[in-house]
This record gives C-alpha cells, structure tokens and sequence, in this order.
C-alpha cells in the first residue's frame, strides 16, 4: 500500500514521514528533536505510529516550512484517551468485528488502526487536519491495513451506514466536547455502538457515559498527558440512550402528524 502523493502538498510533511517509515525504529530520545520517530504505542506494542520527537518543536517546524500558522499537531503523539480505547478495542474485538466502524476525530489514526486489526469490516477515520490524514494515512501504511479517510466536518449532522462509532481523546477542549457530546448521543440514539476513550481532562458527561474499562498510561505521548497516568472507556448508559431515542421518535410523529394537518 504506497503513501498517498498527496502528503507532498503538505509542505514539509511528506520528507519527515518518508524518512520515519524507511528508517529504524528509534527509540525516545535517540531521533533529532524536529523530526519524527516509527515506534510502538507505550499501551499498544501491537501498533506503531509516526510519532513526534518533540511536538512543540515539531509544530514550530512545519509552521516555518508552511509559512503560515498551522493547528497543532494533535496526529503527531499518541494520546493517552486513544491510547485506552484502542487497547480495548484488541482486548474486545467482538466490540467491531464485522461491523462499519467510524473513528471520529482520528488524529494519528491509532484508534482506526485498531479497529481494522480486531477485525471491522470496514474503517472510516475522520479528522479535519489535512496533516492528520496524511499522518493517518502513512500509519496505516506502517501496520499493513486499509482505512477510508474522510476529512469532512461530522459533528454537526448524522452518519448513516455506520455500526460502531469511536472517539479517542476527543473531548480535549470545551468547546470541541460542546459538539462531540451531541453528535455521539444522535448516532448512539439511531442505534450505533459508541465508544469513548477519555482521561478525564473535565469535560466528560458523567450523567450519561458510564466506564467499561479502565487502564494505566505508561508514561509517554503528548506532554499534555504528563501528568494523566489513568484513562477511562466509556459507553452511553442504555437509559440515556433510550430516553434520547424516545424523544427523537415523539419528535418525527408529531413533525408528521403536522404535515399530514396541513
């Protein structure tokens, strides 16, 4: 499966990760600090990634390459929430074997890479990085599996065709978790398996995901993580699910019964 050309639009991507996927694997620490590393995950030694040395400086770099400002480079670690989920995920395959699976917010595409090792019939990772679908892309490449990727903006409509959705790390920030919390409640009320993997950075919704598994982090990833060494799995409760599901049928009856007056 070759690297997609399209890395090469990316100005100063496509170098770091040709050389990453050609040259050994370094461990931390050994690789020069603005470039990137092929290593296993710290929770998931089944999975390698192409990791940052140093994020920030890393960042600094293909902004500099790029010559404007770029988001950071949330592709380039592995986050301690995906970490956790994507662990599950091989720990439980049956949670997506045979089934269309769709990692939200993909990132490094570790979640997805996951899932399409457990054995999902197919694997769909999003994000709206240009730079995390060419990373997604190449560590898909590195572990021998085939995902479809899909830059479009989700959170605001629904899916359709999918049977299990994921979100690893993906409530990092307020305002990013005011649109996932309500996007995963719509698919889980259409009838989707969700999956949340999270180390409680305080915006989880506690009064409807309920914990399935819990793991410690070894001490590696994003900085960020430094100081978050435990991460949760979660699900929707089933009574939350089924409330929302109730509402949402009332509502298309009552939207039906009012044209059907008119």
């Amino acid at each position: 499966m070759p690297v997609r050309s399209d890395t090469a639009v990316l100005r100063g991507l496509e170098p770091l990760v040709l050389q990453a996927l050609s040259a050994p694997e370094y461990a931390a620490g050994t690789a020069s600090i603005d470039r990137l590393r092929l290593a296993p995950v710290p929770l998931v030694p089944e999975v390698r990634l192409v990791m940052a040395e140093d994020a920030i400086v890393l960042w600094a770099r293909l902004e500099a390459e790029a010559g404007h400002v770029l988001p950071p480079p949330f592709w380039a670690s592995a986050w301690t929430g995906g970490q956790g989920l994507a662990r599950y995920i091989l720990d439980h395959p049956d949670t997506v074997a045979g089934r269309h699976v769709l990692d939200v917010a993909s990132g490094s595409g570790l979640v997805a890479i996951a899932a399409a090792i457990a054995g999902a019939a197919g694997v769909t990772a999003n994000d709206i990085d240009p730079y995390s679908i060419a990373a997604i892309n190449a560590n898909a490449h590195a572990n021998g599996v085939e995902l479809t990727l899909s830059s479009s903006d989700l959170l605001d409509g629904d899916v359709d065709g999918v049977d299990v959705v994921l979100a690893g790390d993906a409530l990092y920030h307020p305002s990013v978790a005011a649109r996932m919390l309500p996007f995963l409640a719509r698919v889980a009320a259409k009838g989707a398996r969700v999956l949340v993997g999270d180390p409680d950075r305080g915006h989880l919704a506690h009064d409807w995901l309920e914990r399935v598994a819990s793991y410690e982090v070894p001490m590696s990833g994003a900085p960020e993580d430094a100081q978050l060494h435990l991460t949760s799995v979660l699900k929707p409760r089933r009574d939350k699910v089924d409330d929302r599901r109730g509402r949402a049928t009332r509502l298309r009856r009552e939207s039906h019964h009012c044209r059907t007056r008119e």
